[in-house]
């Protein structure tokens, strides 16, 4: 089936459906989201939104803030771009109902590591859920302009240059396999965006869901666009240590708020790393938690807020708190196990400051996007930001252009070849096992050159097998995750090899220093090109 459509966007977390609102204004919007539009990294956030909205607070700390968490690789004017228009999308938000703690006119505001002041907007500890839930609600109001194609699996971009044009390259659409009946669809668009959200599923221990394997960076790379930054992936240094949470993090906003990371023998240790101590930047708290486990040898430490009380920790973390209670653990009286785990790439598809990637007609936002805000290190609670004003700004640079039929090019329907059934699984989950615990290993929070050689060693062996049972077999969302978290490990490998220095989140034990004269840039690869910008 061909679908045509004004905006085709891929994903359904914060920037996918902030953007789906406002393109709904002035055509048709398709949203393809693999699995329900509510099921997102955006709908698991904990902590909030940053923005400057306190008179002892300005737009100058907040920026300050986010380039020295940058470590140097933080673009300013993108910076104070984004910083600048927080207040404006606190009160979109406000208006479509969004209910964040606190008044409209005296919001609570929550403190996170590397902030100077309190400026964390947020509705208690469950700010994300809170907002993809209202801009759901709005989004089924447009039910007129917006389709949501749930449990729909994009397969892979269509540009001219796929279909083997000699024309200068654009993307106009993207095929789609429907999960339940296995059929791949072709959807048109003259705007397509990219809003598919993270990878932390490339690695063994994360805090992300299971949806966040990499689609769109490896759509994207598969389809020649620059990528940028993908050695700096950010490490929550509190996931709860349980046999049962797969993935339940402990807000940063606990350590706002007074907690204390402690080893097991009960000494706290954080003020021996860094003078903010609990407050430091993760990746300082992440490779100081990473350190004592390795010299004590413990599988975990204790995050401890007790001294708050119990009123105090239902009262400001009622989610964290009735979770827990889940798992036996009561965060008002006692001590939590908590280790690191993956939760944030700093790097992704290079836009520039509208969003727009390195190839004509496709746009990304939010996780999934490398703006140059992040740098080398993210702020906390500037992700749910970043991907509302790169969504916005994606919608003022489309809204008047021509919304013409894509080129008026044929394109071909998906052709299966002769692809057959699988008659077993276990090869796709040998190897998606075998993927997620070498880059546990290998390129974790700490790095050296010889195990990034042998992670990549592996993962090119592991992709050669990959791509021979791809396309021997029908597509189906196993074998497509396992070929798009592949090329994601390679791409983080091959950025983090080309990084001859320690920087924020990448730390290189065989460059333990920081080298601003020959480093302090972007790492910028391309698919079948060199790296650029001098790597």
């Amino acid at each position: 089936m061909e679908i045509r459509t004004d905006y085709l966007i891929l994903g359904s977390g914060i920037a996918g459906l902030s953007l789906a609102l406002k393109a709904s204004q002035r055509g048709s919007v398709a949203i393809v989201t693999k699995k329900e539009c509510m099921e997102s990294n955006t709908n698991l956030a904990q902590g909030g939104i940053a923005s400057v909205t306190d008179k002892t607070d300005n737009f100058e700390n907040h920026i300050r803030d986010t380039l020295v968490a940058g470590a140097g690789l933080s673009h300013e004017d993108v910076v104070r771009m984004v910083v600048e228009d927080a207040p404006r999308h606190i009160g979109d938000l406000i208006e479509l109902g969004v209910e964040f703690t606190g008044s409209s006119d005296n919001l609570h505001l929550g403190m996170e590591g590397g902030h100077s002041h309190r400026r964390i907007v947020h509705a208690h500890d469950l700010t994300g859920h809170e907002v993809e839930q209202a801009l759901f609600r709005q989004c089924e109001k447009r039910a007129d302009k917006i389709t949501c194609h749930e449990h729909h699996f994009a397969i892979d971009l269509i540009t001219r240059r796929k279909l083997g044009l000699q024309e200068s390259d654009r993307c106009f659409g993207a095929y789609v396999l429907e999960i339940e009946t296995g059929e791949v669809h072709t959807f048109l668009a003259p705007v397509v965006i990219l809003a598919t959200g993270g990878c932390g599923k490339v690695y063994r221990f994360t805090t992300n869901p299971d949806i966040a394997t990499g689609d769109g960076v490896a759509m994207a790379w598969r389809a020649g666009a620059d990528i940028a930054n993908m050695e700096f992936f950010q490490f929550h240094p509190t996931c709860l240590y349980h046999t049962r949470a797969k993935r339940f993090l402990v807000s940063e906003a606990v350590r706002g708020e007074g907690a204390v990371l402690k080893r097991i023998d009960g000494e706290r240790f954080m003020p021996d790393y860094h003078s903010e101590a609990e407050l430091a930047p993760r990746d300082i708290v992440a490779r100081a938690i990473d350190f004592e486990m390795k010299k004590t040898g413990d599988d975990y430490v204790m995050l401890d807020i007790s001294h708050r009380g119990k009123n105090f920790v239902r009262e400001h973390f009622p989610y964290i708190h009735k979770t827990l209670i889940g798992y036996g653990y009561d965060m008002g009286n006692e001590q939590i196990p908590v280790v690191p785990a993956a939760h944030y790439s700093c790097g992704g598809i290079k836009v520039d400051v509208n969003g727009a990637s390195t190839i004509p007609g496709l746009y990304a936002c939010g996780e999934v996007a490398n703006t140059g805000l992040h740098g080398a290190n993210r702020l906390a609670s500037n992700s749910l930001l970043e991907a509302l004003v790169f969504a916005d700004h994606i919608w003022r640079a489309t809204k008047d252009i021509d919304l013409v039929e894509p080129d008026n090019v044929k394109v071909p329907p998906w052709n299966p070849g002769h692809a057959s059934e699988p008659d077993e699984m276990v090869v796709i989950s040998h190897n998606w096992d075998e993927i997620r615990s070498l880059m546990w290993h290998y390129v974790g929070i700490v790095r050296s050159n010889k195990r990034l050689e042998r992670a990549l060693s592996r993962v090119r062996l592991l992709m050669r097998e990959i791509r021979d049972y791809y396309w021997d077999l029908k597509v189906n969302p196993d074998l497509l995750e396992l070929r798009n978290i592949a090329m994601v490990a390679e791409i983080i490998i091959r950025c983090a090899m080309m990084r001859l220095e320690t920087r924020g989140l990448h730390f290189n034990i065989d460059y333990p220093e920081t080298d601003d004269e020959n480093f302090q840039r972007d790492t910028v690869i391309r698919r079948g090109k060199a790296a650029r910008n001098g790597y």
